[in-house]
């Protein structure tokens, strides 16, 4: 019983007398957190600042009564259970229907008994209690599932990112490249709309675009040289296998960035590969994603090519769009170069990233 003996009470009453009955019955059964007030209209403020276990609440009063104080505090606490005991002399059927309805959850009956009151406090401080302790559990639980989803998350990430400098050390770029074009792409994402969640994926799911490349053997994939026919159909497999690699995980960032690399090469005007999809059959993760990979790479330098100036690389985006690009895609990004050439200056490239 130490426990229930804790709980917070408050007693409510016009009556002064009433309260000192009461509470000297509480007291005497070891209650020790009791507050009183004979002004209905201090309730709410009270119960807001001390989350009572127990009102007791009488129901005549002169300026609000009992119903109209019930009726505030469910307002306030719809999702409460709100420990309300209703102090009464009026027996009437319809004074009792009335109170449950607006609230209460038990009654007290005037002239007080001793022996009532304690059992009908201590059993609403007991349930109230166990409410609380339930939620109080609810809430743990809940913060448990946020916390070790969030540390899940964090793992793909890293997964990913682990993933992606495998796919680097293949070929001949220094990494900033998918830093650059990832960042870019979650700007571009949040131009076009995108919300921050789906802005998040995109920025950490594009870098794995071309995860597939580390099942392209090196003769080809590191081939000077034109690739022949055979070669080719070799090289191109890679969007494929990125997708295999990525898509087998029950995760949102891990079936955006199978999506992403599969569909990566894919074209608007239908011709792209591996599925030949057209216009808006591509996902818009993917079309976003294309835009800024393709200006990134025309930028940077590279073994077989020195970087083209911005402005060329904007005319090649312009020319291509509609038939390479989705339009509005490029008409986006083009909206946003000074942000993007932003993120160029953020990242440069580090040429010595892989004696490190």
């Amino acid at each position: 019983m130490m426990k229930v003996h804790q709980g917070r009470i408050l007693i409510v009453d016009d009556n002064a007398v009433n309260i000192v009955i009461v509470e000297k019955i509480l007291r005497q059964d070891g209650f020790v957190h009791i507050d009183s007030t004979t002004d209905a209209k201090a309730v709410r403020e009270m119960y807001l600042a001390n989350r009572y276990d127990a009102i007791l609440l009488d129901v005549h009063m002169p300026e609000m009564n009992g119903f109209e104080v019930m009726l505030e505090l469910q307002q306030d606490q719809p999702e409460d259970y709100l420990p309300i005991l209703v102090l009464t002399a009026d027996h009437t059927p319809e004074t009792r229907h009335l109170a449950l309805s607006s609230g209460a959850k038990d009654f007290i009956s005037k002239p007080f008994e001793r022996v009532e009151v304690l059992f009908r406090v201590r059993n609403l401080v007991e349930v109230r209690m166990l409410h609380k302790a339930v939620l109080d559990s609810h809430e743990n639980l809940e913060h448990k599932v946020r916390e070790r989803t969030r540390q899940l998350y964090e793992a793909q990430i890293k997964l990913i990112e682990c993933l992606g400098k495998a796919a680097e050390y293949r070929d001949n770029e220094t990494g900033m490249h998918v830093v650059r074009m990832s960042h870019a792409s979650a700007l571009l994402a949040k131009r076009m709309g995108l919300s921050d969640d789906e802005c998040e994926i995109i920025l950490h799911a594009s870098p794995m675009h071309d995860i597939g490349k580390i099942a392209i053997p090196d003769e080809v994939l590191l081939k000077e040289g034109k690739l022949t026919s055979k070669e080719w159909r070799t090289m191109k497999t890679h969007a494929e296998v990125g997708a295999e690699i990525l898509g087998s995980y029950d995760s949102r960032l891990m079936e955006v960035a199978a999506i992403i690399a599969k569909t990566h090469h894919e074209r608007w005007d239908g011709k792209g590969y591996p599925a030949g999809l057209k216009g808006e059959e591509i996902p818009l993760y993917t079309r976003i994603v294309s835009v800024c990979d393709v200006f990134d790479a025309l930028t940077s330098n590279r073994p077989y090519k020195a970087a083209w100036p911005v402005s060329r690389a904007l005319e090649y985006l312009q020319e291509n769009s509609g038939s390479q690009f989705d339009p509005q895609v490029v008409e986006e990004f083009v909206s946003i170069i000074d942000q993007v050439l932003a993120i160029r200056q953020q990242f440069p490239d580090q040429k010595a990233e892989h004696a490190h």
